[in-house]
């Protein structure tokens, strides 16, 4: 087996993840991010008011991009479905 095959896989599911999961976590961030500022400048303490706005954008980050989130997951699927076949064929050499 080359040295290191593993843990590209390893590193490229990382990667992998880190693209699916951004869009998701930037935009919950900035919505937590303003909202926490609305909430400090009305001092108006209410957890409703920090929860409802992020679902709504995580569901708006879902319709808008969740192809681009799809097509990731499946190419690194794809990818680590194909990795046993090219252990395979490096044994043979």
């Amino acid at each position: 087996m080359p040295e290191g095959f593993l843990l590209d896989l390893w590193r490229d599911a990382l990667l992998t993840l880190t693209k699916a999961a951004a869009p998701f976590l930037i935009v919950a961030f900035v919505v937590g991010l303003a909202t926490a500022i609305v909430q400090a400048a009305t001092q108006l303490q209410e957890a409703v008011l920090t929860f409802v706005p992020k679902i709504i954008a995580t569901v708006l980050v879902i319709v808008l991009g969740g192809s681009f989130v799809l097509e990731v997951l499946g190419q690194h699927t794809a990818r680590a479905l194909r990795a046993p076949q090219t252990m395979a064929d490096w044994r043979v050499r």
